[in-house]
């Protein structure tokens, strides 16, 4: 959905030169714990950033702070030249995916519509003068994210991709700036993930969005990414995909040996990473991973 923006209505965003997203050697700690320190990071209109690291390192934690819902350690952030949680109108949010009950009846454009007014009192707005131009946008979004067909149909009776396509089209659908999804892949099977992400890769350079996606695993993401950000127990590595994906910078960010290994088509297989896909036991307890 989209970030709250009532403490930010009047916010306008900086200039077309200003970076999407600016952190400056950031640093955050919970519950006076430090999570990560030194995090440098710009990011323009249409690039795609991915965060990565083991459970429970801040990688949650860095989306909130960029939404100015957890404060910063040390640096700063800035969103379009305006301070965290000043410019959250002009975010697109998709928090930890949640599954529908089967027998949730709400409609596919309902879902996407609450990205327009869900906050008032959680219930669109059958009347008023920009009926129609909420119409036309509702259309527009459900184009893009290939989820036309799915409009009318009940959120609980759609597969999980489809359920996301249309969730995605809820972070969409106020035209923001800067599109925060974490783990939008998790619990989806290869081929909806590779739709997914390919959906999200075309989005984030036909509309000039900047993109940060938390991911649990980069394989299915990687040809889409300009920058990879690797969170772990006080560093931090961020850079281009083929810069920080090595296995030296990896173990040495890490303290313990990694490997990375190239399948026959240049792509990085990384091997010994702590808190590998299959340990986490936790996937769909509902809990915040970080």
């Amino acid at each position: 959905m989209s970030a709250p923006a009532a403490a930010d209505r009047r916010v306008r965003p900086g200039t077309p030169e200003s970076p999407c997203l600016r952190v400056h050697d950031a640093a955050v700690a919970v519950a006076g714990r430090p999570l990560w320190h030194g995090l440098n990071l710009q990011l323009q209109a249409g690039q795609f950033a991915a965060v990565l690291g083991p459970n429970g390192v801040g990688k949650s934690t860095l989306v909130r702070a960029v939404l100015g819902q957890h404060p910063l350690a040390a640096g700063s952030i800035d969103i379009l030249g305006v301070p965290a949680g000043r410019a959250n109108r002009w975010i697109g949010y998709l928090p930890q995916r949640r599954s529908f009950d089967p027998s949730t009846r709400i409609r596919g454009i309902d879902i996407v519509r609450l990205g327009i007014d869900g906050g008032r009192y959680g219930m669109p707005l059958p009347f008023g003068p920009s009926r129609r131009r909420v119409d036309a946008v509702l259309a527009e979004v459900l184009e893009l994210v290939g989820g036309t067909q799915l409009a009318n149909r009940p959120i609980g009776q759609l597969s999980g991709g489809e359920q996301q396509r249309l969730l995605i089209a809820q972070a969409l659908v106020r035209r923001p700036r800067l599109l925060l999804l974490d783990e939008p892949l998790d619990s989806l099977d290869l081929p909806y993930q590779a739709a997914i992400a390919g959906l999200i890769g075309r989005v984030c350079r036909d509309r000039g969005i900047a993109v940060v996606m938390v991911a649990h695993d980069v394989n299915p993401i990687l040809s889409q990414l300009d920058t990879v950000v690797y969170l772990a127990a006080g560093g931090v590595a961020v850079g281009h995909p083929d810069e920080v994906i090595t296995g030296d910078r990896l173990s040495a960010l890490f303290g313990t040996p990694i490997e990375v290994l190239r399948t026959s088509d240049g792509r990085p297989v990384v091997v010994g990473a702590p808190d590998a896909p299959a340990h986490h036991s936790d996937r769909h307890t509902g809990r915040s991973r970080d």
